[in-house]
């Protein structure tokens, strides 16, 4: 199940969400401010993160400028520790699958949770080339 971490004030937070609505794909919400985040869900996002703190962590937050603190520097468990403490240094959103991360709304990079019988669906019958496409049944792999 893809869980998005979110924010009740984030743009692309609800453009992220509306998505995968609209794409009929099942997600978990969970509001970083009210549901703390787990040790065991930050060392999932940070170890599928490619670059690290740099694709997770907004440097510019204030609160990482106030605190003067080198993020880079700081082990796992402090990290974790200062995120749990201070969960506004996320970037958002964060959709987060079994295999993937991704960070921020980007509307060709999130095709990616698409899954995979519905990607080689539109592939092959292209919108207007099929009129039954939106009644197709992914999960069961039919065919236009």
């Amino acid at each position: 199940m893809i869980r998005i971490y979110t924010t009740p004030s984030c743009s692309s937070c609800r453009k992220v969400k509306a998505w995968f609505k609209e794409q009929g794909i099942p997600f978990i919400e969970k509001n970083i401010f009210v549901s703390t985040l787990n040790e065991n869900e930050l060392k999932e996002i940070l170890m599928k993160s490619e670059n690290g703190t740099e694709d997770i962590i907004a440097t510019k937050s204030k609160i990482v400028k106030e605190s003067g603190i080198d993020i880079n520097s700081m082990t796992v468990k402090e990290l974790i520790a200062f995120i749990k403490e201070n969960p506004s240094i996320l970037k958002r959103p964060i959709m987060v699958d079994d295999r993937r991360i991704q960070v921020g709304y980007n509307p060709e990079e999130i095709r990616v949770f698409i899954p995979h019988a519905k990607r080689l669906a539109e592939w092959a019958c292209k919108h207007q080339e099929c009129p039954k496409f939106d009644k197709c049944d992914v999960a069961k792999e039919e065919k236009c």
